[in-house]
């Protein structure tokens, strides 16, 4: 883990949105057989655009992850994947290859196309973490492809204050940048933890789509608890400038936003386009082994 920076500049937020709508995830399987909780689903694209999807996969159980993620192909969008716990091989059809391990990040834009796997680099043990899908903008859907694989050393980790550390994955926070930036979409990805009782602000411009996720304990927003494993979406308040988090205990909490592209949405499966020709199209590339 990297070591955590004492943190001058503080967020400052007036007033925090408050909480939408909790949402609990819907369990699910995908690649081999891996079980996970599908948080963002699909009928929330558009509420918490530019994100697409939240996936949160952890078990102790080899046999619900052990077949992994093998060759499957992606267009049209980012795939973030954050491992807390566990080791997982990645390769792709650019050529890029990376071991994803506690506390790192997979940053992969698949752009016009890429045909990748992730596999389980254990036999036993737990393997914990979460996959975010972020949506790119049509005029960069066919982009050349990209991966970047982000060691957990190098995410910076702020200390806030009363024993509350934020590893930035992504963005911007308390005066420091997070390991990834993005102009046009600007996503916010951060993982709080609360050692005890705690608060951490962030602020948040108002016209981004925000929520959070809790992985450990519980967390609350005004006077709103989110229990374990439940998403709050945030309201879009114009007069708020940020989110207020508080814990009475230990807890982990993911605040993840985004500026919405405000663009129509198109997917088939591991394809996101704005048109449902385009989608075809991207079929079509893929069965004629166009993709990276």
């Amino acid at each position: 883990m990297a070591t955590s920076i004492s943190s001058t500049i503080a967020d400052t937020v007036n007033q925090s949105r408050s909480v939408e709508r909790i949402v609990q995830g819907v369990a699910t399987s995908d690649g081999a057989g891996v079980k996970l909780t599908r948080v963002l689903t699909r009928d929330l694209q558009h509420r918490l655009d530019p994100f697409l999807m939240l996936d949160n996969f952890g078990t102790d159980n080899p046999d619900d992850y052990i077949g992994g993620f093998p060759d499957h192909p992606h267009r049209g969008f980012e795939t973030i994947t954050y491992m807390i716990e566990g080791r997982m091989r990645h390769r792709d059809s650019g050529g890029n290859e990376g071991l994803l391990e506690n506390g790192g990040v997979q940053w992969m834009t698949a752009g016009r196309g890429l045909v990748h796997s992730e596999l389980p680099e254990q036999e036993a043990g737990r393997m914990e973490g979460f996959q975010l899908w972020l949506n790119l903008a049509a005029k960069d859907k066919m982009c050349e492809p990209g991966y970047v694989d982000i060691q957990s050393s190098d995410i910076p980790e702020i200390d806030a204050g009363n024993g509350v550390v934020a590893r930035l994955i992504a963005g911007n926070s308390h005066g420091h940048a997070g390991a990834m930036q993005r102009e046009l979409t600007e996503p916010v990805y951060i993982d709080v933890h609360f050692n005890d009782t705690g608060e951490f602000r962030q602020s948040l411009p108002a016209t981004h789509n925000a929520f959070i996720y809790v992985y450990r304990g519980q967390a609350q927003l005004g006077d709103q608890v989110v229990e374990l494993h439940r998403m709050a979406i945030l309201k879009n308040d114009p007069d708020a400038d940020g989110v207020v988090i508080r814990s009475n205990g230990p807890a982990r909490v993911l605040v993840i936003a985004g500026r919405p592209l405000n663009e129509s949405i198109a997917q088939h499966g591991p394809f996101v386009m704005n048109t449902q020709q385009e989608l075809f199209q991207a079929v079509a590339d893929y069965q004629a082994g166009k993709f990276a």
